[in-house]
């Protein structure tokens, strides 16, 4: 959802990312390498707030712990909208992250708790894709960012250790891949690119005027 970050910052939005794990390990990279790279993809998005909860990856859970910790950052943070991970996935850093971001954002609006700060609850949770599943994505909704396509696309060249130099020879790549999926769902918007949110819940509009033709 890069694209929308940097849409969301150009519109006037706070907008901030939370990293769960560091990533690491992987097979070309390490945690220096993965600060670096992640340092450099967020200038490309345009400097949006970021930090890590330093949870483990490869090894996430939607634990009471981590569920306490990451309700103690909704509360610290207090924001409107949450994203998340869609729910169905192979991979299972990824579901389980989606859990415990449901799980904590019903946690961070209870009383009598020994969470830090005041409760808080989130509107809603909105769902992107990154999928290790060979689906069509069924999103409630996408959002053009035709202009900010290009940009996107050089963040995700910067996590080189990641999806550029372990990529294979001859073949499309990570990178290939989410330019075609942007590609596709812009052609059924009218827009040229174009990426995919699911919602759980209904949406509500105050208007169609934003509705693409």
């Amino acid at each position: 959802m890069g694209g929308t970050i940097l849409r969301l910052i150009r519109q006037g939005w706070h907008v901030g990312i939370l990293d769960l794990t560091s990533g690491e390990p992987t097979p070309l990279g390490s945690v220096e390498t993965r600060t670096r790279e992640t340092a450099e993809a967020n200038a490309r998005i345009g400097e949006p707030w970021r930090a890590n909860l330093g949870l483990p990856n490869r090894s996430l859970e939607p634990t009471l712990e981590h569920r306490r910790a990451l309700a103690g950052a909704f509360r610290r943070l207090r924001p409107r909208l949450l994203f998340a991970p869609f729910w169905e996935d192979a991979h299972p850093d990824h579901t389980a992250a989606t859990r415990l971001v449901e799980d904590a954002r019903f946690w961070g609006k209870l009383s009598k708790s020994d969470i830090p700060g005041e409760p808080f609850h989130p509107s809603r949770i909105l769902y992107y894709f990154s999928v290790h599943l060979k689906i069509v994505e069924r999103p409630s909704f996408v959002v053009d960012v035709s202009d900010q396509h290009e940009a996107k696309l050089d963040a995700l060249r910067c996590y080189r250790s990641q999806l550029v130099d372990n990529q294979p020879e001859g073949r499309p790549g990570v990178i290939d891949a989410v330019a075609d999926r942007a590609r596709f769902w812009g052609h059924l918007a009218g827009v040229r690119f174009a990426e995919p949110f699911a919602s759980r819940e209904p949406i509500g509009l105050a208007g169609l005027g934003d509705l693409l033709p």
